[in-house]
């Protein structure tokens, strides 16, 4: 099975901090070289268009890793709100998405090419060789999630634990979407959340797959991957449906393992 592949959008020139800060939903001007943080751009209606690794690489230079969704097409549409900074965007080529070795929690490298983001107890390495995905399985228990195109602006910040990520920023000025993320923050009310869940039975599911109870639409999965012999995803669900243990979905039963409360 091919290994998951992104492309990296760099930002470089004199002006790379404020456009990144301007536009991405985290505290960008915070991050120090050598350092990464999770990020977002969101449309004005708060949706979280792309979930983002950004690395701080030197004073003028930036490189966000979407999670998912098309890095020309993001890169195309950040560039419509340069005007006159200066700042130049460029897209990599595809590139694999491996597991590295322990590097310490924030911190971000970038050797022959490979850009490494360090998780404390590993890292994950964009530019490697083709992989086996090893990583997914570690990212589903932590909470990290790897967007399917079905969730691509359609999901608003608190679905994805984004600001128990430190991806959402509300003291560092104005960003697309921040009056509504800023709204749910303050006044709550979404609905809902991130959960990794154990997927029982001979049953296959898959990124992007809609769940439905009854009927009605419940939730969405993100992804998924074997840890031992069970097969583990992370999913949205809506807090209704979350109440219990154990959902029948579909034709799959989910048993939840953890929640991602912000």
């Amino acid at each position: 099975m091919p290994s998951t592949t992104t492309r990296t959008i760099t930002l470089t020139g004199p002006d790379a901090a404020g456009f990144a800060n301007a536009q991405f939903s985290s505290d960008v001007l915070s991050l120090a070289p050598g350092r990464w943080q999770w990020s977002g751009w969101l449309d004005p209606k708060g949706r979280v268009r792309a979930l983002l690794q950004v690395a701080r690489v030197s004073d003028e230079r930036f490189v966000a890793v979407p999670r998912g969704g098309d890095a020309q097409a993001l890169a195309q549409d950040l560039a419509r709100f340069v005007f006159r900074a200066k700042v130049k965007i460029e897209v990599s080529q595809e590139r694999h998405v491996a597991d590295g070795d322990p590097l310490a929690d924030g911190e971000a490298r970038e050797t022959d090419g490979v850009l490494t983001f360090g998780e404390g107890d590993a890292s994950l390495c964009i530019g490697a060789h083709e992989s086996d995905d090893a990583w997914m399985p570690r990212h589903i228990a932590k909470g990290f999630a790897w967007l399917p195109d079905a969730a691509l602006g359609t999901l608003l910040p608190p679905a994805l634990s984004m600001e128990r990520l430190g991806a959402v920023a509300f003291d560092k000025g104005c960003f697309p979407g921040q009056e509504i993320a800023a709204r749910l923050h303050f006044l709550g009310g979404h609905k809902r959340h991130l959960h990794a869940a154990r997927v029982e039975g001979d049953t296959s599911i898959a990124n992007g797959q809609a769940l439905r109870i009854h009927g009605k639409d419940a939730g969405l999965v993100l992804m998924h991957a074997h840890i031992g012999n069970s097969l583990t995803t992370l999913v949205v669900l809506d807090d209704t449906a979350a109440q219990e243990e154990t959902l029948d979905i579909d034709d799959a039963r989910l048993h939840l393992i953890s929640t991602f409360a912000e």
